[in-house]
């Protein structure tokens, strides 16, 4: 059989086997486009999102448009999608590193005030540099002096009944560990409690309680009963205490090792600024891991570039006015953190305010400092890859849960979107898990 007859051969037999077939092979099936009505019937169609008064706005850098947009011009509680007003605030207004405390000296006399700085000796930010400024001057006395402060400790509609809890210390002129008092415990061996000078304001209670905390402190004391009954063998527990000058004075003397006396005077003019951490690591704790006490101290910290008088809603109507007046509807805008639910952004003002950070810092600077998703923060149990995608802000109070942020899509497109849930009676891991479903599939698909 020549070549030319055996190719024919088996040609024929191809095309009989294929037309004998009862199957037709079919293509590779392509991914589905994701574009803007699939992504829009995703969010407004969701049988997890229908009770939830939603809002949703996903848009492209690059192109100048939005792609999606819902509900953009409606105003919703951010909660600490807050937080990204008082970074932009702080790239605006804040140097390179943060005002850690202001002194004069004169003669054998140290005299100093605080800034708003809440590193001092802050627990996990490590930062002993402030420390070593006042610890290493043996030749001096110290003095500190309470700079004028107008913000009150606890913001408007704060919940009174959240005093007890890590995530809501009291705000003040001079932060001192972080305002909260940290008991830790191993297994097997008893608790320790920092700073050790609120050993003594601890009572132990072995009587059943109707508290479910182990630790609760009094309303308007610092006192501090322990509950056994409700510990576990290994914990690490946070408890804020309320400030004063008085206390500010006790616990620098008490962790100093030396005396420190209240100066109850007026601010001396001509006061020189000591610099402390770097600006950068303040704003990185703040957004990845959501601290509070870090925000309002922030926006403090921006109204002390004003003037010597510090006040949380000086800074934030001095932003507002300056450097967010275009922002397509004004926000109301009431605290540092967004813990207080008087707090309302929409939408579209929160993807302005994205475009101005874009503009601020490059982008492969600003999207590490956010919360990053499969990372440690705020972010670590979603959006989990080996490549990360998702960088932002989620922001949650009862029944509310937000995100916003940049979407790095496979395609090769950055995104920016808002994604506002407020009003809902669903389990806010349903809401959660309901958005990190609709974002992963524009990462994939889009």
């Amino acid at each position: 059989m020549t070549k030319s007859i055996y190719k024919w051969a088996m040609l024929s037999c191809l095309l009989l086997s294929m037309a004998c077939s009862s199957k037709v092979p079919t293509a590779t099936p392509e991914v589905t486009r994701f574009g803007p009505a699939e992504i829009r019937r995703e969010v407004t169609e969701s049988e997890v999102l229908r009770q939830s008064f939603v809002g949703f706005v996903l848009y492209d850098p690059e192109l100048g448009q939005t792609v999606v947009e819902h509900n953009a011009d409606k105003y919703f509680v951010p909660a600490s999608n807050t937080k990204l007003f008082t970074f932009y605030a702080s790239l605006k207004m804040l140097g390179d590193s943060i005002p850690a405390l202001k002194y004069v000296s004169r003669g054998d006399s140290l005299i100093f005030w605080g800034t708003g700085d809440p590193t001092f000796t802050h627990m996990d930010l490590k930062n002993s540099l402030a420390f070593d400024f006042l610890k290493n001057r043996p030749e001096k006395k110290l003095y500190y002096v309470d700079a004028p402060y107008t913000s009150t400790p606890f913001a408007t509609n704060w919940g009174w009944d959240d005093y007890n809890y890590y995530y809501q210390p009291e705000r003040n002129v001079f932060p001192i560990h972080g305002n909260i008092i940290k008991f830790h415990k191993e297994e097997g061996i008893p608790f320790t409690t920092t700073p050790s000078y609120f050993e003594k304001n601890i009572v132990v209670d072995t009587a059943a309680s109707r508290a479910k905390d182990a630790f609760v402190r009094g309303w308007r004391t610092n006192t501090i009963t322990y509950h056994p009954k409700h510990a576990s063998e290994k914990y690490a527990t946070e408890v804020p205490f309320i400030t004063s000058p008085e206390m500010v004075v006790t616990l620098l003397a008490d962790t100093l090792k030396r005396p420190v006396e209240l100066l109850k005077a007026a601010v001396p003019g001509g006061g020189k600024i000591f610099y402390g951490l770097p600006t950068d690591t303040v704003l990185r704790r703040m957004l990845k891991v959501s601290d509070n006490l870090m925000a309002e101290q922030l926006m403090a910290l921006c109204s002390g570039t004003l003037s010597d008088t510090l006040s949380v809603e000086r800074g934030i109507k001095h932003v507002k006015a300056t450097y967010l007046a275009d922002l397509p509807d004004e926000p109301v805008w009431i605290d540092g953190s967004g813990l207080s639910s008087m707090n309302m952004f929409t939408p579209r003002s929160i993807i302005a305010l994205l475009q101005k950070l874009l503009q601020e810092r490059p982008q492969e600077q600003l999207l590490p400092m956010l919360a990053v998703g499969g990372r440690p923060g705020t972010f670590r149990n979603i959006y989990k890859a080996d490549v990360p995608f998702v960088f932002g802000k989620s922001g949650t109070l009862s029944h509310v849960h937000n995100q916003s942020g940049y979407i790095m899509t496979k395609s090769g497109k950055l995104l920016l979107y808002s994604f506002m849930n407020n009003n809902y009676k669903v389990p806010t891991s349903a809401i959660r898990n309901e958005m990190v479903r609709i974002i992963t599939e524009v990462h994939n698909r889009y």
